[in-house]
């Protein structure tokens, strides 16, 4: 958490900036402000409050629409003058509906793949019954890897033929053989992610 009697709330007239981001993804959902009290309405009742600049008063967000940001964790700066608030969002951010205030910029999230990974190992560890992951490591070590080098052969011929929408669909499926190859063989992708950091920096 915060130390709250380090903040500098003067460079701002009282306020800081604070970047609210989705805990389970690290997507961020939104920019609001806080004074000393709506920072303290935050952490007393675990729902983020900001100091509205308009209405010249506290609001926590989702009080008229219910989708509140639950505090999961909370980070001042090294200028000790702005916040990085990791949240639960109950229900979609932005007052137009939108997931993040910032969706018309929003890329695919690459954080997605921790989530499948996630979501793989799951299954080999429960093996969910109507489940294509658990058929696939019911079948055992030798499908699995037929299956990577199937898809491999497929995302071949798609970029032979130049075809951009085949290409992404292979692709999509050679890396969830692959991700479903990793959880059998108990390889974490994050080693392989750590494996590309190791050659970059050479």
């Amino acid at each position: 958490m915060i130390e709250i009697s380090k903040l500098d709330f003067n460079k701002m007239g009282g306020l800081i900036p604070a970047v609210v981001t989705d805990n389970s993804n690290g997507e961020v959902l939104m920019l609001g402000f806080m004074n000393r009290e709506a920072l303290e309405k935050t952490i007393e009742t675990g729902l983020v409050t900001f100091f509205s600049r308009t209405k010249e008063r506290l609001w926590t967000k989702g009080e008229t629409s219910g989708n509140y940001l639950k505090l999961v964790s909370m980070f001042q700066d090294c200028d000790n003058d702005s916040l990085l608030i990791k949240a639960v969002p109950e229900g979609n951010t932005c007052h137009t509906g939108a997931y993040s205030c910032f969706f018309e910029e929003k890329p695919a999230s690459i954080s997605f793949l921790n989530d499948l990974f996630a979501l793989i190992k799951d299954r080999k560890e429960k093996l969910p019954e109507g489940s294509y992951t658990t058929k696939l490591f019911k079948r055992g070590t030798n499908r699995i890897i037929q299956k990577v080098g199937e898809e491999a052969i497929e995302t071949v011929i798609a970029a032979k033929n130049r075809d951009k929408n085949e290409i992404m669909n292979e692709t999509a499926d050679l890396i969830y053989h692959m991700f479903v190859m990793l959880a059998e063989q108990e390889i974490e992708f994050t080693d392989i992610v750590k494996t590309l950091e190791m050659r970059h920096s050479k």
